[in-house]
């Protein structure tokens, strides 16, 4: 049944970067195509400026709909309602800088967001996509009839808005929420193992590193030492980042961290326990990665992302795909 599901979800997203790319004149369709093994492939960040590819906003109205018809096939409905929040918090954040007098406002856009096809969905070979700007970073590969859906990046600045018309706006909540519920829920002996520094980094320790490394991410507390609750509330907490992706690709990497062994993965926080103070807490398994921080800002700017050890970039795709057809 997964394999038809995937099947089906890479049929529909062919379908839909197929109808983005017949919708764009030539010049469009340059800027937002690349071969699939182009050198920067693997490059990306999640500060803002220009990225690679079409920006929506050198797009009509009619072609961005179908950029964020391709987006929408990637995520969850619940993954797509957070990255549209992501999208339209850049107008408040524009309006809050430029009352500020901060030159940056002027980076600030909901149609910053840069859309880009490496490969060709229209034929059989390997492709990808992906949609990036300030504060979200969606990566797609389809191989043949799979998908991978990682690295994933999504923030928000602020993430709960101080004033003016959207005051007490909160995007991202979630991601705050469900990683403090967990560690509240620590009695003192286990928050003691989990909590493995009074100070939080600046910002996520991987960064925007091409391959992740698990190492320099501290361990914590594990599965296999929590109660029965805990381990539920980091449960949810985990397929509450898997979530955000198509639902095929969320239950492939969940369906792997199960095989893999829960027992192995483990909760750590770092920074002050108190809300509206700098904090950060990662999740880090055999197969995976995920990454909270909100330090910056006054501890209004998070930054989120959960990395796939496996099928980061489609590795594990393409890899078997190389084997069985260019031995």
């Amino acid at each position: 049944m997964e394999g038809s599901q995937q099947a089906g979800r890479a049929s529909r997203m062919a379908a839909a970067a197929v109808a983005f790319l017949a919708s764009l004149d030539p010049d469009q369709r340059r800027a937002a195509t690349a071969p699939f093994d182009t050198p920067d492939h693997r490059e990306w960040t999640y500060l803002p400026g220009p990225r690679p590819g079409l920006a929506l906003a050198d797009m009509t109205e009619r072609q961005r709909e179908l950029a964020m018809v391709l987006l929408d096939t990637g995520l969850s409905a619940h993954g797509s309602r957070e990255a549209r929040a992501v999208m339209a918090l850049e107008a408040v954040l524009r309006e809050l800088e430029r009352g500020a007098g901060r030159a940056m406002w002027r980076q600030r856009h909901p149609h910053y967001y840069w859309v880009r096809i490496l490969g060709d969905p229209g034929g059989d070979q390997p492709w990808a996509w992906r949609v990036n700007g300030h504060h979200l970073a969606t990566h797609v590969t389809v191989v043949g009839d799979r998908i991978a859906a990682t690295p994933q990046f999504f923030g928000a600045n602020p993430a709960r808005v101080p004033s003016g018309p959207h005051a007490g706006l909160r995007t991202l909540p979630d991601a705050e929420d469900l990683g403090r519920a967990l560690l509240e829920a620590l009695d003192p002996d286990r928050r003691t193992v989990a909590i493995v520094s009074p100070e939080a980094p600046d910002d996520i320790l991987t960064r925007r590193d091409p391959v992740a490394d698990p190492s320099v991410v501290p361990r914590g507390l594990t599965y296999a030492d929590m109660t029965e609750p805990q381990r539920r509330l980091l449960t949810t907490l985990v397929r509450y980042y898997m979530g955000r992706v198509a639902p095929e690709a969320a239950e492939t990497a969940w369906r792997d961290a199960v095989d893999a062994g829960l027992t192995e993965v483990a909760f750590c926080w770092a920074g002050s326990t108190t809300p509206g103070e700098g904090h950060y807490y990662a999740v880090t398994g055999p197969t995976f990665l995920l990454e909270y921080d909100n330090t910056q800002n006054g501890a209004n700017h998070v930054h989120t992302v959960w990395r796939d050890l496996r099928r980061d970039w489609g590795e594990d795709l393409l890899a078997a795909h190389y084997a069985a057809h260019h031995a």
